[in-house]
């Protein structure tokens, strides 16, 4: 999936001289969390969070704060160099500059313009729709042989049962490197006969564990 598909394009920006008020009122009136700090020609030359402004506003409960400091330009508590991605980037990607970065907001853009905005809450509902978590069905969990062809050997199986197969997931198995774990979502609620035809085929069901059946 790409950057594109998941990220919002109607971006609330800031120019440098703009005021920490400024950013104060738009982060509560839009409900949002950062801003992009842009020049006139829609470069990206800086971003705020909700808590750098936080930070950087007097509190009621401190004696001798002044509103003024409200006053002074969002430039003084920005937070530059941005990192910046590609609408063709790959959202895999994202995440993981997310990850390693400790950050909650990329800015998008092209050709060095501001083009849409890419937030943890779009990553979070993007794993959602890949997993296929979003819509109802069951989850089935396959150990099988870290072996070349074994994906398609599986869903075969799947494929003769003519089930909708949501999403296709595969994780180590921990215990043992030559072993994955196959994870499937397949929109059926009773996902009983895929999992004895799965045992059938030879192939060990981690979950679900039914009553009475055996690995």
């Amino acid at each position: 999936m790409l950057v594109e598909e998941v990220m919002k394009t109607d971006v609330i920006t800031l120019t440098a001289k703009d005021t920490i008020e400024t950013a104060l009122k738009l982060l509560h009136e839009h409900h949002i969390r950062h801003l992009p700090i842009v020049d006139e020609e829609k470069r990206v030359i800086g971003i705020v969070s909700d808590r750098d402004v936080r930070d950087a506003s007097p509190s009621i409960f401190e004696k001798g704060t002044s509103p003024e400091e409200l006053k002074n330009p969002i430039e003084s508590i920005m937070t530059y160099p941005v990192t910046t991605v590609h609408p063709l980037d790959f959202v895999e990607e994202v995440a993981s500059i997310f990850y390693e970065q400790e950050i909650a907001c990329v800015p998008v853009t092209r050709n060095d313009i501001l083009v849409g905005i890419i937030t943890e809450k779009d990553m979070l509902y993007t794993l959602i729709q890949l997993t296929g978590t979003h819509v109802q069905s069951s989850q089935i969990e396959v150990k099988v042989i870290n072996k070349p062809g074994i994906l398609p050997q599986v869903t075969q199986v799947f494929g003769k049962r003519k089930v909708n197969i949501s999403s296709v997931l595969i994780y180590p198995y921990k215990p043992d490197p030559k072993y994955k774990i196959i994870v499937v979502r397949i929109q059926t609620m009773n996902p009983l006969p895929t999992i004895e035809d799965l045992k059938s085929a030879g192939y060990e069901v981690l979950w679900p564990k039914m009553p009475g059946m055996q690995s």
